[in-house]
């Protein structure tokens, strides 16, 4: 492993990394347990995928934790999951703070329970002010709900008189959504070998470039994490231009 982390230019780092944390249920049906074990251990992954980018430098690092599709997963799931939620929070919030670990939260938390609102309001607090890795976890998530409620808020300021509709450009929209204080992510990992952003940063991922890997979220390590960074770096980001622009371009 240590191989593969000497090879990454530290200097050209993906600022901000998101994730899709797929194959916990999977990988736990396939050694013959329930659902539940594969999110369980699914939870060492997140804290050992957090610390490597903290160790590396990368500023910012989205999880998609739990979609708005994922409400309609059989009850006991659902509220297993809320239940390892609750208790992973309360858990790791004094190592994030430890490690200067900012947490951030997006996606419509009116649909949490009262207890997971409640320890995230806590370890939002108590890591506010760390100035360290950025970690966004996107609960009750949906990039296309996302979208929708951003055109509804400029909708309300147009009709308001506080926005002039000829104003309205990609950066108002950038404004409206819950991602309005981060970067856009450069690099989106897939775990489980599905092909697909399912809902996820919508239009934050419009230049980013998608990674997947067949390896099962609870077996993805550091050592997944910097493959996937070295694959990073040796793609050319052309953003729309040529190869020689790219060449010519000091930047």
């Amino acid at each position: 492993m240590e191989h593969l982390e000497a090879q990454i230019d530290k200097q050209r780092l993906p600022r901000h990394i998101a994730i899709i944390m797929d194959g916990n249920g999977r990988w736990a049906q396939e050694q013959g347990q329930d659902r539940l074990f594969g999110h369980f251990h699914g939870v060492e992954s997140v804290r050992n995928i957090v610390e490597g980018c903290a160790e590396l430098g990368v500023e910012y690092l989205t999880l998609y934790a739990f979609s708005t599709e994922n409400w309609d997963r059989p009850e006991y799931e659902v509220n297993g999951l809320m239940e390892l939620l609750v208790d992973t929070i309360r858990r790791e919030t004094e190592t994030l703070n430890k490690n200067n670990i900012k947490l951030h939260v997006i996606g419509d938390r009116r649909m949490l329970s009262e207890a997971v609102n409640k320890e995230l309001d806590e370890s939002l607090e108590i890591t506010g002010q760390n100035t360290g890795l950025n970690l966004i976890m996107a609960l009750s998530y949906s990039g296309r709900w996302e979208l929708v409620n951003a055109v509804r808020n400029i909708a309300a300021d147009v009709e308001a008189g506080r926005l002039k509709a000829a104003a309205v450009d990609q950066a108002t929209l950038q404004q409206y959504l819950w991602t309005s204080e981060f970067p856009d992510p450069e690099l989106m990992i897939r775990t489980s070998g599905e092909y697909r952003i399912s809902n996820f940063l919508l239009f934050q991922l419009a230049y980013a470039e998608l990674y997947f890997t067949n390896t099962r979220w609870p077996d993805f390590r550091k050592k997944h994490l910097y493959e996937a960074i070295l694959d990073f770096q040796n793609r050319e980001r052309r953003f729309g231009k040529t190869s020689a622009q790219i060449t010519d371009d000091p930047l």
